[in-house]
């Protein structure tokens, strides 16, 4: 393969939403943007490597297992939810080759051998590749949720780029789980706004705005948390030099929320 892949932060829903009905009729857009997805890559990625705001440990783990479990890290959802599988192979040769990456930049890392695919992970990956045929790998956020060690990781992880990699960033540009319907219509169209201005920045001005994001508008109403906002970070450092595109928006999820997808590079 050649040609160098672009890198996404993807808003990736709620739960186990492309199995639920109703929840797919409220996450259209959504959809259709990520089936849209592997028309503008062009070319079928070596392997997906996703960065999920669902999996954080005490370093930038990388999932090893050549065939990854399931995880089922969401509660209230009908039983069978509880039993989907999304057989994607793991991609145990590129994981090694991403901690070597990784460990070379000077970040801490290690093989995960046991971590399966978060919600995260797997029900946007369905949406793009329904048949499972694209290996798929994820790295995990380290807890602290720095904004400028993702970027470094970001910047560790884009020479895989050239290498057939498709980097995914999957969190949600607002994530306030005490905070839906009209109430989250203010705060979320705020700093979706910000957020808009920001990736249309020059991409040096756009590092240091997104490292200084708690000064954007509503920020912690937004995100109480950074685990779905700092895999935006990993994503723009793997293509910090490079346009960023929004790929998909929506003004009124869950009954107010405001929300965002782009593609860098």
């Amino acid at each position: 393969m050649s040609g160098r892949l672009p890198t996404y932060f993807i808003s990736h829903g709620g739960g186990p939403w492309p199995w639920l009905e109703g929840m797919r009729r409220q996450l259209a857009n959504l959809e259709v943007s990520l089936k849209r997805m592997p028309e503008e890559i062009g070319v079928k990625p070596k392997a997906v490597l996703v960065i999920s705001g669902h999996w954080e440990g005490a370093d930038f783990a990388v999932m090893h297992s050549a065939n990854p479990p399931m995880i089922y890290d969401y509660s209230g959802f009908p039983e069978e939810t509880y039993k989907i599988v999304y057989p994607a192979p793991g991609a145990p040769t590129l994981a090694e080759r991403t901690a070597e990456l990784i460990s070379a930049a000077g970040l801490p890392t290690h093989l995960d051998d046991a971590q399966g695919f978060d919600h995260g992970t797997f029900a946007p990956l369905y949406v793009m590749y329904p048949e499972a045929d694209v290996p798929v790998f994820q790295v995990s956020m380290k807890r602290g949720y720095d904004p400028a060690l993702h970027f470094e990781l970001g910047r560790a992880l884009a020479p895989l780029r050239d290498e057939g990699v498709l980097i995914v960033g999957s969190g949600l540009s607002y994530h306030n789980l005490r905070l839906f319907g009209p109430g989250a219509k203010e705060p979320s169209a705020g700093f979706d706004a910000w957020l808009g201005d920001v990736m249309a920045m020059a991409p040096d001005q756009r590092t240091a705005a997104m490292i200084d994001w708690e000064s954007a508008p509503y920020a912690r109403g937004c995100h109480a948390r950074e685990d779905h906002f700092v895999p935006l970070c990993a994503a723009l450092g793997a293509a910090e030099g490079e346009k960023a595109t929004r790929v998909y928006h929506d003004t009124d999820l869950f009954g107010g929320v405001t929300a965002s997808s782009y593609r860098i590079g």
